[in-house]
């Protein structure tokens, strides 16, 4: 029996997600990388933690596979399915089927931060990568 890339990493996601947090980060974000300095493979089919976040649950895990799935994770609870694109420079993350401009505000190797402008204040979201 033939297992899937998705079906492997959601259960790599769930393995991780019973991983302890890490500690938040620094509530200041730094300035948005420019543009024409990120490729979408910088930061797809990597693993990452939320470290912090006004919103968004510390520990939580997100997931850009380079097919254009969105992979959203906590511990305890089923993945949720989105989709992501990133096209002209600008990162789009899609919810629910509900599409939400989103800032990179800064991407590192083992840190990325994103700010979505979903309806109301703008979510801003540090992430973490994971540890295998």
């Amino acid at each position: 029996m033939k297992i899937g890339h998705t079906t492997l990493l959601i259960g790599a996601l769930l393995a991780i997600a019973a991983c302890k947090p890490s500690a938040p980060a620094s509530a200041v974000a730094p300035p948005a990388a420019p543009a024409k300095a990120i490729a979408s493979s910088s930061f797809s089919d990597r693993v990452w933690r939320v470290s912090a976040s006004s919103t968004i649950e510390p520990g939580m895990l997100y997931v850009f596979l380079s097919d254009g799935t969105l992979v959203i994770a906590a511990g305890g609870s089923t993945p949720t399915l989105g989709k992501w694109r990133y096209e002209n420079g600008a990162l789009t993350m899609i919810e629910e089927g509900n599409a939400y401009p989103t800032d990179i505000v800064s991407l590192g190797d083992n840190r990325f931060t994103i700010r979505s402008h979903n309806p109301g204040t703008p979510v801003e979201i540090t992430l973490e990568r994971a540890a295998p």
